[in-house]
């Protein structure tokens, strides 16, 4: 059974209760969105955690990446990364690694997360094998389809699968004129072995297969965009379209399965075309949660990218992106680190919550308006209960020079505030 059987069978499971609570809404209304197809619960069943919902009208919600590299195995570190992140406020945790002892890393994940983890299983396959002095070329579908159920077993909440690259829509990428191909790691792996084995990817071919897997364990399926954009040069290209088509009937047959689905999207995306590709995905997918990293509307701001992000994310998210994938500030540069980590996080809830105020969700506009209240009346614990980044206000304050006044150091003693109650005063006299 999943969440999406249950709901529409007219139950309302404790998962449900529990997002309800946290969004704002009764539990019936949020089973009928999960009914619905229009929201997920990731959660499998043989985890428990607080759980999270995704979907139309609820908070948008943030994923931070983690994950070892083969040049770079510190399972410590992968554990404070996880931990940096859900302490600056990440609504669930992508385990990417592909380097290590993988199997591990992805255990003790699971062991220390206390919200939903997702991975690509295919990374593991093709670890395994470069492990062993093979390719891709020597990945069978079996073993393919192996990893996604043990991955299941194990737990794992979500998994993207690149199912869409398929024999036509890569053909479709051959004639647009791109100028970074394929940037999806899984994308390109599924384009190898379908180039060497002269064979329709597994993924989609037993489409079904997967989607009995995802039955037994409630295992949520993030439809991979293998085709999206790298450049924003590249963007809404015919290729990037054909995929998002295939993802829709894609996820039409897994709702009717009774599996629960969200549609990842790009990538690089100029401003101007940020809010059509949401509505365009929302259109082709039924309204399917949408799942996308950053977007990133711009393509020269390496050791920023995280701003980058955040600025797209913001429209994303305003124009119905339900879950923002984090950028950290080592994109394209370098395998983050516990501080990259912490403020990638950051910066795509700060786009999550202006997002959110656009939607006018519950509670949105009351977390600013209170925050302003606050400044208005020189709480400074108020304020720092309120930010975002309630350590970094705490410690940025702590280093004025007037910190034991109620006022700050850029405006001191000429504080506009305190000038307007005066000249307020003054006139009521």
């Amino acid at each position: 059974m999943t969440q999406l059987i249950w709901a529409r069978e007219g139950r309302i499971t404790e998962a449900m209760r529990q997002v309800a609570e946290a969004e704002g809404y009764t539990p019936e209304e949020i089973r009928d969105k999960i009914a619905a197809g229009v929201a997920i619960i990731p959660i499998n069943k043989g985890r428990s955690f607080p759980a999270r919902g995704i979907g139309e009208g609820l908070k948008t919600k943030i994923n931070a990446n983690i994950g070892t590299s083969p040049s770079h195995f510190n399972l410590e570190e992968e554990l404070e990364k996880l931990k940096a992140a859900v302490d600056a406020g990440a609504d669930a945790v992508m385990d990417l690694s592909t380097g290590g002892d993988l199997k591990r890393v992805l255990q003790t994940v699971l062991e220390n997360s206390p919200v939903p983890i997702g991975t690509v299983p295919v990374y593991r396959v093709i670890g395994e094998l470069l492990c062993k002095g093979k390719g891709t070329a020597d990945m069978t579908a079996d073993a393919l389809f192996d990893e996604i159920e043990n991955q299941a077993k194990m737990g794992v909440d979500f998994v993207t699968v690149h199912c869409g690259v398929i024999q036509s829509t890569v053909k479709t990428l051959a004639g647009c004129e791109r100028v970074m191909g394929m940037v999806s790691r899984g994308g390109a792996i599924m384009a190898e072995w379908m180039a060497i084995h002269k064979e329709e990817n597994p993924l989609y071919a037993q489409f079904d297969r997967l989607l009995d897997m995802c039955v037994e364990y409630d295992l949520t399926l993030s439809l991979g965009d293998g085709l999206r954009p790298g450049a924003i040069h590249d963007a809404e290209d015919r290729a990037q379209l054909s995929e998002m088509m295939v993802l829709g009937e894609l996820a039409k047959r897994a709702r009717k399965a009774g599996v629960q689905v969200m549609i990842e999207g790009p990538g690089h995306v100029p401003l101007h075309r940020i809010a059509g590709d949401v509505k365009t995905q929302k259109r082709l997918c039924d309204g399917a949660p949408y799942y996308v990293l950053g977007p990133l509307p711009t393509d020269v701001a390496p050791g920023y990218d995280h701003l980058v992000s955040a600025i797209g994310g913001a429209i994303a998210a305003a124009s119905g992106v339900d879950f923002l994938c984090y950028v950290t500030p080592a994109e394209h540069l370098h395998l983050p680190s516990v501080q990259d980590v912490h403020t990638g996080v950051i910066a795509s809830r700060i786009a999550a919550h202006i997002g959110d105020l656009e939607k006018n969700l519950p509670g949105a506009h009351d977390w600013d308006l209170n925050m302003s209240k606050a400044r208005r009346d020189f709480d400074w614990e108020k304020m720092f209960q309120l930010a975002i980044d309630p350590e970094l206000a705490r410690k940025r304050r702590n280093q004025s020079e007037d910190k034991e006044r109620d006022v700050c150091t850029m405006c001191g003693d000429m504080c506009a505030l305190k000038s307007y109650t005066r000249a307020t005063e003054a006139e009521e006299k």
